[in-house]
């Protein structure tokens, strides 16, 4: 039968099955627990999220936001919460919080989010996207909340405690979880139980979530890691680094730089195999954490954000069947009095891609600023938006810049709704559509004490950006604003943010 994307030799079978409603799938000789439903045609009982990442951009409008909000290192001794806050225009309870779900344990460090199923699973009619999984980065715990039962008011589930974890696994410090289309559900790790540097892969049943073991094979884990993306039509994963959790837990030391204890790696990974098959050395891309690949699942090429060099790299499969790596992007640092070093990076710590591959968005935490690229040409992003939000450079700040190559002064401090915004811009979502870019301002909470002591006193915020999707353009939204300075228990720490349908970071189609 005639199939809308073409099947890499070695990678799919070839077995071609009718679903009851009469439409093709493909089913994958690596995971074939999940079918993949072909996006020419409907299904008649069809999985978690959507067939294609365009047909993604047609759901629904978000109405509620998940994100964690973090008390370790502030003022308040308080467990680390999931709230859930109302983004409906229409709701009387627009940009508030309206449930918090506290974890039972103090110190976790939420931090990242991802989903027992997902668009990877779309071919199967017995998976629903009913879990949130939440796994802890400084605790190594995972706790599993139950957000189908009542979306607006989730409901823990089940706790998975680190000693599983590390007694099956050998790994902690977990920060990535994404679905696999065989039902799992996998969450990267950053260290090993005493915190020192492994990058490997924890993997859970994603119905029972009991740990089952590793996903990459024994001894084969990565020096480092933080962020994965996979693309199973290559056959391929690649993962990022950051540090040892002995280096970063309780700050940043620019020592650690030079001794060369923070990454500066992409590791390449055979997909059936389970085992790393390249490292990628980055010139000139120190700490690449988050990785994305094309939404298009046919794509064999994605990009990195890199923070500490404050660039964008992007990896593509060469004319020789392996991978490389290019510098697409660069902020350039801006020459300082007043700071800890005498030139500031941007540092680049979250990065976006619009379903339909066309935008490249990031954050620069220290400088402040949004950006917004076209990369219709992705060997030459264009840079089509840029927004200030914070950050360490405003006016008024002990911060004095000088020399900048981008800009003739220092941006004005932020007010939203009458107050003046702490932090910069880090952790972004961009809504199915395309059109609007929600935005939190807390990175990890003990960098977040040292580069920014005004949001641990006044705690972070949530902002919502309208986003300019035919000629490109970000423009803040003056009416929106989610103050997380005032909390019942005192000023939190928000950072990731997902949507219950599923979004552009967490949902991979295959």
């Amino acid at each position: 039968v005639p199939l809308p994307w073409p099947v890499a030799p070695g990678v799919w079978g070839a077995r071609v099955a009718a679903c009851e409603e009469g439409a093709f799938i493909l089913q994958s000789a690596v995971q074939p627990a999940c079918p993949i439903v072909s996006t020419a045609t409907k299904c008649g009982k069809c999985g978690p999220g959507y067939p294609s990442p365009l047909e993604a951009m047609k759901g629904p409008r978000e109405e509620i936001v998940y994100l964690p909000c973090i008390y370790r290192n502030t003022n308040t001794e308080a467990p680390d919460y999931l709230a859930t806050v109302d983004v409906d225009p229409k709701s009387p309870q627009y940009c508030q919080v309206i449930h918090r779900l506290p974890m039972p344990h103090l110190k976790d460090e939420l931090h990242h989010s991802g989903w027992n199923t997902c668009s990877s699973c779309f071919g199967d009619s017995t998976k629903s996207r009913t879990k949130l999984l939440l796994p802890s980065l400084i605790s190594s715990r995972i706790y599993v909340v139950d957000v189908g039962t009542e979306p607006h008011a989730p409901r823990l589930h089940k706790v998975v405690e680190p000693k599983d974890i590390h007694a099956k696994c050998d790994l902690g410090y977990l920060h990535t979880t994404h679905c696999l289309a065989s039902g799992d559900v996998m969450i990267s790790s950053l260290g090993d139980p005493k915190g020192n540097g492994k990058g490997g892969f924890v993997l859970l049943d994603g119905e029972t979530f009991e740990v089952k073991g590793t996903w990459e094979r024994p001894g084969g884990a990565a020096p480092m890691g933080y962020d994965f993306w996979y693309q199973p039509r290559h056959n391929v994963m690649v993962s990022t680094e950051w540090a040892a959790p002995n280096v970063l837990r309780d700050g940043f030391n620019p020592a650690d730089v030079e001794a060369g204890l923070y990454g500066n790696h992409l590791h390449v990974w055979d997909w059936q195999r389970h085992e790393m098959v390249q490292t990628l050395t980055l010139q000139d891309g120190l700490i690449p954490l988050e990785v994305r690949f094309l939404h298009n699942p046919a794509a064999d090429q994605g990009f990195v954000g890199c923070a500490l060099s404050s660039n964008i790299q992007r990896f593509y499969k060469n004319e020789g069947g392996t991978w490389s790596v290019e510098k697409v992007i660069q902020v350039p640092p801006k020459k300082v009095k007043g700071w800890m070093l005498p030139e500031m990076p941007g540092l680049i710590t979250d990065i976006l891609l619009s379903l339909d591959d066309r935008f490249l968005y990031f954050s620069n935490w220290l400088h402040g600023d949004l950006r917004q690229y076209d990369i219709s040409d992705p060997q030459r992003p264009r840079l089509t938006g840029q927004l200030f939000l914070g950050g360490s450079i405003v006016k008024g700040g002990p911060v004095q810049v000088l020399e900048d190559q981008e800009l003739k002064s220092q941006p004005e401090p932020l007010v939203v709704k009458g107050k003046q915004v702490a932090g910069g811009p880090q952790m972004i979502q961009l809504s199915l559509d395309g059109k609007r870019l929600y935005v939190t301002t807390s990175l990890y909470s003990a960098w977040d004490k040292q580069f920014y002591p005004d949001l641990i006193r006044e705690g972070s915020v949530m902002l919502q950006i309208d986003v300019d999707t035919v000629k490109g353009g970000l423009k803040l939204n003056p009416n929106f604003l989610v103050d997380f300075g005032k909390e019942p228990l005192g000023p939190a720490l928000a950072h990731e943010l997902r949507y219950p349908g599923g979004d552009c970071s967490s949902d991979i189609w295959l």
